[in-house]
């Protein structure tokens, strides 16, 4: 029996960096307390999100990864807790940004980075104005506790990223998110979409369709952009899914928190054996997912 605990959590972002930082290391503390292993914060929660406008002073949140604050803080956390931590921060790669996640092992140390592959551009998700697409690839990581691959918010409704990380041997999939309603005037907020149904049934799906469980991390609470006179309603929701698809563990729409699942290693391990769709794939006939519309040239 190898088992792993895993957490999700959620909470509300105020432009209080260092209060939204240390709001997440009590969450991850609570976590940790719990009994859990590997803890997934939500997608982007230093500051509010503040894609849900075009504003280039919003340009200079970005951070480099190398001494940054944040991260620092989160190995030493890390470190002394014992635990596996998937970060989300806005990146300063020079030239260019990238919405990132580091994987820090439970000994403090960083063991990669992930870019953001898939980036939106929607009413109140301007993200192709702050980030560039992702260039590092989908990417596993072999912790302390177990493998996981990790994807960032608009990554998870893409079944082409689960399978290349669990193809890699991923046995658990991370996704740090911020989503909610479309951007509407702030007058207009009590009306907005609060339907997560969908969001989260395609990432059941991956869960299934893979046998991995899923742990999405999202953000809460109305965020309003004066300078755009909108505001988003982030619909939280966070859950944990067995391999199966299945909600194990479940938050509401509105409270901040953590909820926790254990899982043994090796019985999913042995239900990837009994079910055998991994050795029936047929990658050679999959060419369409190479192209962009469907349409094969001969």
């Amino acid at each position: 029996m190898k088992n792993v605990t895993v957490a999700c959590t959620q909470m509300s972002c105020t432009w209080d960096r260092e209060e939204n930082i240390a709001k997440a290391k009590k969450l991850i503390r609570e976590a940790a307390d719990k009994g859990a292993n590997i803890i997934q914060i939500q997608e982007l929660f230093e500051t509010p999100y503040f894609a849900q406008t075009v504003d280039y002073e919003y340009i200079d949140l970005a951070r480099q990864r190398e001494n940054n604050p944040m991260l620092n803080e989160m190995c030493q956390l890390a470190k002394e807790l014992k635990v596996v931590l998937p970060m989300s921060f806005y990146e300063d790669a020079g030239i260019v940004r990238y919405n990132t996640t580091a994987v820090i092992d439970a000994d403090g140390s960083i063991l990669g980075y992930y870019r953001k592959t898939h980036i939106p551009d929607d009413p109140g998700y301007y993200e192709k104005f702050y980030f560039s697409p992702g260039d590092t690839g989908f990417k596993v990581w072999d912790t302390l506790y177990a493998k996981i691959g990790v994807g960032i918010c608009w990554d998870q409704w893409y079944p082409e990223a689960a399978r290349a990380m669990c193809l890699q041997g991923a046995e658990f999939l991370f996704y740090p998110t911020a989503i909610g309603s479309f951007a509407v005037p702030v007058n207009e907020l009590e009306e907005a979409d609060v339907d997560y149904r969908h969001w989260q049934n395609v990432m059941l799906g991956h869960a299934a369709a893979n046998m991995a469980p899923v742990v999405a991390s999202n953000r809460i609470g109305d965020e309003e952009e004066p300078k755009a006179g909108t505001a988003i309603r982030f619909w939280g929701a966070s859950f944990i899914s067995d391999n199966i698809g299945e909600i194990v563990a479940e938050l509401d729409g509105k409270t901040e928190g953590v909820a926790t699942a254990t899982f043994d290693r090796d019985e999913l391990a042995a239900y990837r054996k009994e079910v055998v769709t991994f050795r029936d794939r047929r990658p050679e006939m999959y060419k369409a997912l190479l192209t962009m519309g469907g349409n094969l040239i001969d």
